[in-house]
């Protein structure tokens, strides 16, 4: 038996498409979480969506300047 492993080519050339539409969408997701905060009383699940909400702020950045790597 033989096998063929050889690797994709790296095609990198919408990348930066691909990272904007992923900033899009975390955008969405901050704005749906922040929506929920009013319908929560929970103390403890209204400190979890900040959290996560911070973690995707920092997620954008990252995109945003791998971006500008890609550019």
């Amino acid at each position: 038996m033989t096998y063929n492993n050889k690797p994709k080519p790296d095609d990198r050339s919408d990348n930066v498409e691909k990272l904007q539409s992923m900033i899009h969408d975390t955008i969405e997701n901050i704005e749906a979480a922040e929506e929920s905060l009013a319908f929560t009383d929970s103390e403890t699940q209204r400190q979890q969506i900040k959290a996560k909400n911070e973690r995707r702020r920092e997620s954008i950045e990252s995109y945003r300047s791998e971006i500008k790597d890609e550019v």
